[in-house]
């Protein structure tokens, strides 16, 4: 049995232009997806996005270098 997927494009992209992030729940998680490739998709759990999301808020990932220092 397939489940209905229903994307949802990010507040944040503009109306215009394919560099859209794209969000569809499922059950056990969420899908992911830019609309420009959108047979790529990743499958995380809500609270690993939530953890990401968390972490890019706070800064965490600002200025990283390939050693992961900052």
């Amino acid at each position: 049995m397939e489940i209905p997927v229903h994307w949802q494009k990010s507040s944040f992209s503009g109306a215009e232009g394919p560099n859209c992030l794209e969000i569809a729940g499922v059950p056990g998680g969420l899908l992911i997806r830019e609309s420009d490739v959108p047979g790529t998709v990743l499958e995380v759990g809500r609270a690993a996005l939530a953890g990401l999301v968390a972490g890019v808020k706070a800064g965490e990932f600002d200025l990283l270098n390939a050693s992961g220092e900052r």
